[in-house]
């Protein structure tokens, strides 16, 4: 009789085992960790690509309309890499890393031939500046063209973006989307423009108008991409502190224009009377922001105290 209890015991004890085990690895079917952090800190991040067979349905975002169809974008990431066009990426060799990620985001118009090794070969999504859509145009089969999955968010005023004719920039993206019937190309809305304006007064006590600023290419970015992707990893983007550390990297402002200092464009901005970026006000925000949501910066390092 014992033995029989014991042998029964023994079996239940194996089923629920069994039971928890499957549980288990449901849970963690259903919730796609994007990264994990060693126990030394920040520095030793590393994306953990986990299975995305489960994919949660796509986002709708009203605040982005598409050119050619009218409708709002539609995006949904896990692991996202926002990849900095600053200098700093001259010599990472972080390529292959980057283009692991399930969604790669740059911005206005920075190349990945040629820098490869560097930056990665994929682009997912390119934010971009209306003052930076002439630029593009420059290369249209590279960028709307060759790169036709890419989806392309633009970014400007309502003098420039209106639809009534006189949107300077929007006549141009009408005229792309005509050659390039399959160009992927959504305008920021003048609505969402405004929300944007708010999250900076917000974090910042200022109103960017009053001022004489301009909101950077990354703010947008970031705007967007904590609302699309579980997990953001982003890449060569320095903090605020950086340019006032000793002994810090000199580097071009961007990696692939040699001329412009990083740290030098970095002062001029924040310290124009009009017409600048706040590069290093919105470093700030964007430290602040990393400490609520799963955001982590390298190459170099941010240390979020």
């Amino acid at each position: 009789m014992a033995c029989i209890l014991k042998r029964k015991s023994v079996i239940a004890v194996s089923f629920i085992a069994a039971f928890l085990f499957l549980l288990v690895v449901r849970l963690v079917n259903e919730v796609n960790f994007p990264l994990l952090l060693n126990c030394f800190g920040q520095p030793g991040t590393k994306w953990i690509p986990f299975s995305y067979t489960h994919r949660r349905p796509l986002r709708t975002h009203y605040g982005y309309i598409n050119v050619r169809t009218q409708e709002p974008l539609q995006l949904d990431c896990d692991l996202c890499a926002i990849v900095s066009n600053s200098g700093q990426m001259v010599g990472q060799k972080v390529g292959n890393e980057i283009d692991q990620s399930s969604c790669i985001w740059r911005m206005n118009n920075a190349p990945t031939k040629g820098y490869e090794e560097d930056v990665g070969h994929m682009t997912m999504i390119r934010v971009v500046s209306h003052t930076s859509v002439p630029l593009l145009l420059k290369n249209p089969d590279y960028f709307f063209k060759e790169a036709n999955t890419t989806i392309y968010v633009i970014w400007g005023p309502f003098r420039n973006m209106r639809k009534d004719g006189n949107g300077i920039v929007y006549n141009m993206l009408k005229k792309t989307v005509d050659v390039y019937p399959n160009a992927q190309i959504y305008v920021t809305t003048e609505k969402r423009m405004s929300y944007c304006d708010g999250v900076f007064k917000k974090e910042t006590g200022k109103d960017r108008v009053q001022s004489g600023s301009y909101l950077s290419t990354g703010w947008f970015t970031f705007i967007l991409a904590m609302d699309a992707c579980y997990g953001i990893h982003v890449y060569g983007m320095i903090n605020d502190t950086y340019c006032k550390t000793e002994g810090y990297r000199r580097v071009p402002y961007h990696y692939y224009e040699q001329g412009r200092d990083e740290c030098d464009e970095y002062f001029l901005h924040e310290h124009a009377p009009y017409g600048g970026h706040r590069f290093i006000t919105e470093k700030k925000v964007f430290a602040k922001w990393a400490k609520k949501h799963r955001i982590i910066f390298t190459h170099p390092n941010w240390t979020l105290s």
